[in-house]
């Protein structure tokens, strides 16, 4: 892979209002003032699009939205950000996804969301003569298209070349494990959550499931695990990454920064842990503000956060 890696980056794809802080849902018709509301494109695939085009990557975005206002502002947020939104598909039987996020003054955020067009993308709607010119394929939510149809997508990758990795939104149960394994052993990198690894596995630490990931197929598993940082795990070696000291905002978009850092990392010619690293760096920049999109970095700036960062660790 390239140092200036074109990445495509399919499947759900979201618009996102954050609202904070909400303490509490104001009843009956009552009102509540709050300091911040703004709108975000995210998702496991949106998300980690825009983030990956602040760390200077070429990125284009594949997945399905509505014909609606909301699409129509998504795709404005992405390509303000420097995202080819061209093969995202306007479907107009279905709204645009999207998601309304009242955070909590601890950072933690519950969440009414909208499956909408994500659910109506599959096999057949992917772009694959770019996805096989591209350096890396990234697909965010396996679950809405099923893990049949993303094998599909991540062999035609596979077989020109492409390094894959997949993220997901799907809850943490052992069904939804089921529904989308049969895409795993086409993936290099898996990237998932540690709610995600446990319940979908049943371990009984995190290291443990990361290793049954690896058995299913997986090349390499690197999970997130929030202020305890990430656990990347080969078959191997196991490598614990540590998360970087910062003033959670927001924990929305952690994950997908996380991503982006990390396939940027790769493109570096980094290893999966010091590809974490830069993972967990980038994530430290979205957790300092509300959305997806906080932050004005770039590449350079997380190298500087991260170096700097590990040089108060050596006094």
């Amino acid at each position: 892979m390239t140092t200036s890696p074109t990445v495509v980056t399919l499947g759900a794809h979201v618009l996102d209002t954050l609202v904070r802080h909400v303490e509490s849902i104001p009843e009956g018709q009552d009102g509540q003032l709050v300091d911040e509301i703004r709108v975000t494109a995210a998702g496991p695939a949106g998300g980690t699009a825009l983030v990956l085009a602040k760390l200077g990557a070429t990125v284009v975005s594949a997945g399905a939205i509505g014909t609606d206002a909301v699409g129509d502002q998504l795709l404005s947020l992405l390509q303000r950000d420097g995202v080819d939104t061209e093969h995202l598909v306007r479907r107009e039987d279905h709204q645009t996804s999207a998601s309304v996020l009242p955070i909590r003054p601890d950072g933690s955020r519950p969440a009414f969301h909208v499956i909408g067009a994500n659910g109506a993308y599959g096999a057949d709607d992917a772009p694959l003569d770019v996805i096989a010119a591209a350096d890396h394929l990234h697909l965010g939510g396996p679950e809405f298209m099923g893990g049949d149809a993303a094998a599909k997508i991540l062999a035609h990758a596979r077989d020109n070349g492409v390094t894959t990795s997949l993220d997901s939104l799907a809850p943490s149960d052992p069904g939804m494990f089921e529904w989308i394994a049969a895409a795993f052993p086409y993936v290099d990198h898996l990237l998932v959550n540690d709610e995600q690894a446990l319940g979908w596995t049943g371990a009984a630490d995190l290291e443990a499931a990361c290793r049954t990931l690896v058995e299913a197929g997986a090349g390499c598993v690197a999970v997130t695990a929030g202020a305890q940082g990430a656990v990347v795990v080969t078959a191997d070696e196991t490598v614990r990454v540590p998360a970087y000291d910062t003033e959670v905002v927001d924990t929305t978009g952690c994950g997908d920064a996380f991503s982006a850092g990390y396939i940027r990392g790769l493109a570096l010619g980094r290893t999966p842990a010091e590809a974490a690293k830069l993972g967990c760096a980038t994530a430290a920049q979205v957790a300092g503000g509300l959305g997806s999109d906080f932050g004005s970095f770039d590449l350079a700036s997380v190298e500087s956060f991260a170096a700097a960062a590990a040089a108060l660790k050596e006094v």
